[in-house]
């Protein structure tokens, strides 16, 4: 079951501005990676449902990250059906978000109370997926529609929470560019996880690297 309510989810998104997106097979290196996140600032985690038996590293990260990481907020992304989402709140995911918008899994979550983040490309698809009950879209892939999607619609809909992914890099040129435009958050992968860091475990990396970007958009925001 959901350990944090939507609300919660939402404040928590606004507050540091980045939601890191990652996944790994290895529950132990996983937990690192959560680890070093937590310690630069974020609070806001989405780990990927990529691969086989990614259920039971979730389930690891969730049960390890109630002490070591009490406030940080773990979901799950790349959902793309209900019975997996239901899957995954049965593990204690407290959020869910797609790479596209399925109304079923709005029934899912609506039902426990979970934020779904279905991810839209369309005007019209933002605008269903706020009639089914969604806070915040995503839009993806972001390197894709650009900065001037987000501002077309931000202008007729100045009320919509967006979160764009992909294409997002930790530098002031990119974040100003997204904040500019509107967005309500960013979500980051593999900008925010070099491979060589992962390879070498340099968890101190990591954790700059989420000081850095959240004070970066503060900055941006001020």
């Amino acid at each position: 079951m959901a350990k944090f309510t939507k609300l919660q989810v939402n404040r928590a998104a606004w507050d540091t501005g980045m939601i890191p997106v990652f996944y790994h097979s290895d529950y132990e290196l996983a937990e690192q990676v959560l680890k070093a996140c937590y310690e630069g600032g974020v609070r806001v985690f989405e780990f990927t449902n990529r691969g086989d038996f990614a259920q039971e590293v979730f389930e690891e990260l969730v049960k390890w990250a109630a002490n070591a990481c009490p406030e940080m907020i773990l979901g799950i992304g790349s959902i793309v059906d209900a019975g997996t989402a239901a899957l995954y709140l049965q593990s204690g995911a407290n959020f869910v978000v797609g790479p596209l918008l399925n109304p079923d899994i709005f029934k899912v979550c609506n039902r426990r109370q979970v934020a779904y983040i279905p991810g839209c490309a369309t005007v019209s698809e933002v605008g269903y997926a706020q009639e089914l009950g969604a806070d915040i879209i995503k839009i993806f892939p972001g390197d894709v529609v650009g900065t001037e999607f987000v501002k077309g619609i931000k202008a007729p809909m100045p009320w919509s929470n967006i979160m764009v992914t992909g294409g997002v890099a930790p530098t002031e040129d990119n974040l100003s560019k997204w904040f500019n435009a509107g967005v309500y958050c960013v979500g980051m992968g593999s900008n925010l996880f070099p491979n060589e860091v992962i390879n070498a475990k340099e968890w101190g990396k990591i954790t700059q690297l989420c000081k850095n970007t959240i004070e970066i958009i503060r900055k941006i925001r001020s």
